[in-house]
């Protein structure tokens, strides 16, 4: 029994080792896997003198030099697009919808019809009300004549003073009655014109909110409207740049879905801050690209002081994947050199955040861009 524990043992000992050893067998193939993908068996071919001093200039390759330049500096602050006139047309009536005649994006002129309400009781009470106005007439000219004859007879004394009096007080309540159907029937037909939904402004229709059969109450929103030949952008400008603008001031603005910029005017600064954010709004109108809706975002550019940045010839950066070179002068040779980018100064120069000095000179190419 011991004999056999002791075997037990030593083979058990035996499975441990072999497992051990191919642990370090797959490990060491991965090891040298790795090293052989990243080229550490490759021969290593040695950098050319040549290259590594650069490239001789060429007579024909264009050169400028690196400029210490003064360009304004703005700040930005966001806002949305919004119509300088919108207006929400609402129902003055407890009326069914029984015509809809737009949607959402028509364009739209002043005075054509949108809606149509139920209007069938209304002409009915039309229709009392001119009857009302007819029995009134007719009252009316039967106290006149009334009135006239008893002036008459009350001249020779056949009827008394006090007789004449009532027929004069008839003659004047049946005019009150006349008057008063008549503003009666005027009420019942601005009530009718109440039933037909026209558009107070020429624009286009932003939202329908109503369907045919649906019930409406007064004051109901049933359709909103914006003049889209008017927009603005509202920005909230917090209060130390806000001190900076006054109204009538011309600013740019950014359009960032349409990457577009344009001056606008500076219309309205609202003398109230927003308690949470210390910012004022400030609406700024002006001429700006077709396909303009509101609720784009845009930016509002405030300007700085001026600032001196480093520039150069757009032509000048070549971009080799993520990388941005220019070609520097050294001597009679081009050194390519990776530089950092900044922004657009203008069509034809940018910002060098880093990797160059004013006053070298760089190569500029007719592309402007590699793709390596």
């Amino acid at each position: 029994m011991q004999t056999q524990s002791r075997w037990q043992r030593v083979t058990a000992a035996i499975r441990s080792l072999m497992q051990l050893l191919l642990f370090v067998v797959f490990s060491a193939g991965v090891v040298v896997l790795l090293l052989f993908l990243a080229g550490k068996f490759h021969t290593k071919v040695p950098a050319d003198a040549a290259e590594a001093k650069g490239r001789l200039i060429s007579p024909e390759t264009p050169i400028a030099v690196v400029e210490l330049v003064e360009t304004p500096r703005f700040e930005s602050a966001v806002g949305s697009v919004r119509a300088v006139h919108e207006t929400s047309v609402g129902s003055k009536l407890l009326a069914r919808v029984v015509e809809v005649n737009v949607r959402a994006g028509q364009a739209v002129e002043a005075g054509d019809v949108l809606i149509r309400l139920d209007d069938t009781d209304i002409k009915a009470r039309l229709k009392q009300a001119e009857a009302a106005l007819t029995a009134a007439q007719a009252r009316y000219e039967q106290a006149a004549g009334d009135e006239k004859r008893y002036g008459n007879l009350v001249k020779d004394r056949i009827v008394s003073q006090q007789e004449y009096d009532r027929a004069v007080a008839a003659v004047k309540s049946a005019q009150a009655e006349v008057r008063r159907a008549q503003e009666a029937i005027n009420e019942v037909q601005a009530m009718l014109d109440w039933a037909t939904i026209r558009a107070p402004m020429s624009g286009v229709v932003i939202e329908k909110k109503v369907e045919v059969g649906d019930t409406v109450g007064p004051g109901q929103t049933l359709v909103v409207l914006y003049d889209p030949q008017r927009m603005q952008l509202v920005a909230a400008v917090r209060e130390s740049l806000a001190a900076r603008l006054q109204v009538g001031q011309s600013i740019p603005v950014r359009l960032e879905n349409l990457d577009k910029q344009c001056e606008g005017i500076i219309a309205e600064i609202v003398p109230q801050a927003a308690a949470a954010s210390r910012a004022f709004d400030v609406k700024v109108t002006g001429p700006c690209p077709p396909g303009v809706y509101s609720g784009m975002f845009g930016r509002v550019l405030i300007p700085l002081e001026n600032e001196r940045v480093i520039a150069i010839p757009r032509s000048a950066v070549r971009r080799v994947g993520q990388l941005e070179l220019v070609d520097v002068v050294d001597g009679d040779r081009l050194v390519r050199r990776a530089v950092r980018i900044g922004r657009s100064l203008d069509e034809h120069r940018v910002e060098v955040l880093s990797g160059l000095r004013v006053g070298e000179k760089i190569a500029l190419s007719a592309g402007g861009s590699d793709h390596e």
